[in-house]
């Protein structure tokens, strides 16, 4: 309604600064050195040193022992505690803004902002309607079941790690190929990221820059037309994951799945659970704005851009009970899996409602079809 837009707006900045406050003043009240540590971390580094010895120091020391974090130099660690420091107070803001998930310490938190997205990001281009691709036409969506999960019925392989190579595009490709292909024959196998990683160079019909690029981002649709043009994918076992760019070694006599084609879905979410229902997991396009801090829970940000796509992800199912505190009671969700290896999020996924087009779920969606 034209008339609540201004207090919906107002709404919006107002209950996450709220939320923001009232959980600064619970980690001051649990520890009151986080106010300076608040006080020199926001002052653009000048007072660093100063946190030596406090609990930022602490939990740092905790979370390098954690993830086997080491830095060469005095000046390094300096420098990623100072960031570290930084991502605390983030994951609070984060907190604030989407309270129906857990956010906090990460594999992640000594990584800025900038170096996050440039190491396990890599989505660049072909947002909905923009990438020459032709959309599907939509299903009949009166028998869908109120919650699905391809993982339970064998068309998931293990979550996989990117490590710091922008290859996310990779890994969603080959997770949509991979789900095709046990549909049509029944089995399921480990596809070659790096095949996509080294061979690659495929560009979009409509953005000529946003081409395919290794670990510099890519982009999915992108990538099924590599894979036909080439001929077929490999398996993993054949053409492993290095995390790094190489030589192309792509062999015809290796190939094990070949595509037959693949379509966007529209933006409907009705349709895109129709899609995943009958066609097999499907490549998504997020922004991962929220994600560098995520722990666990059903992520449902009270602001989340959805025309900036940086990240490429695989939907494998949804659910129906995912609890939402500032939402009112029991909302669905989509399940995703992830390529930043098993020790991130739920066991290396991501829930995130559905039905709010969050994040741009809805934006970047597309299916493969491979030939049996």
């Amino acid at each position: 309604m034209k008339e609540g837009g201004g207090l919906v707006y107002a709404v919006g900045v107002v209950i996450p600064l709220l939320l923001t406050c009232a959980l600064l003043t619970q980690l001051h009240a649990a520890n009151p050195e986080n106010d300076q540590i608040i006080l020199q971390v926001t002052d653009n580094y000048h007072a660093i040193h100063h946190l030596l010895g406090t609990a930022a120091e602490l939990r740092f020391k905790t979370f390098m022992e954690e993830y086997g974090k080491e830095y060469p130099t005095r000046a390094e660690y300096l420098h990623r505690l100072g960031v570290f420091a930084k991502n605390l107070i983030r994951a609070v803001e984060h907190q604030a803004m989407d309270p129906t998930a857990v956010h906090g310490v990460t594999q992640f938190s000594d990584l800025s902002q900038e170096e996050f997205e440039g190491m396990y990001m890599g989505v660049k281009g072909g947002g909905a309607g923009e990438n020459g691709v032709a959309a599907a036409a939509e299903m009949e969506v009166g028998d869908l079941p109120e919650s699905f999960d391809w993982r339970e019925r064998g068309a998931v392989t293990d979550v996989k790690m990117q490590g710091t190579c922008g290859s996310c595009w990779a890994f969603s490709t080959t997770g949509a190929i991979e789900g095709a292909n046990f549909i049509a024959t029944g089995k399921l196998l480990n596809l070659s990221e790096q095949q996509l990683v080294d061979c690659d160079h495929a560009c979009d019909v409509k953005e000529r820059k946003a081409c395919d690029d290794g670990c510099s981002g890519g982009l999915m649709t992108n990538a099924y037309k590599y894979v036909i043009e080439a001929g077929g994918i490999e398996e993993e076992d054949s053409y492993p994951y290095t995390g790094k760019r190489g030589q192309c070694r792509f062999r015809d006599e290796k190939v094990a799945v070949k595509v037959a084609n693949f379509t966007t879905i529209p933006i409907n979410e009705t349709q895109i659970a129709a899609y995943l229902v009958r066609h097999g997991p499907l490549a998504v396009g997020l922004n991962a704005v929220f994600m560098q801090t995520y722990i666990g829970g059903v992520s449902c940000p009270l602001i989340c851009g959805k025309k900036w796509l940086n990240h490429g992800v695989l939907l494998v199912g949804y659910g129906s009970r995912g609890y939402s505190i500032l939402r009112f009671g029991y909302k669905p969700y989509w399940i995703i899996k992830n390529s930043w290896g098993k020790r991130w999020g739920e066991q290396g996924y991501y829930r995130l409602c559905k039905g709010h087009g969050m994040c741009g779920m809805n934006t970047m969606v597309s299916a493969v079809m491979t030939k049996t």
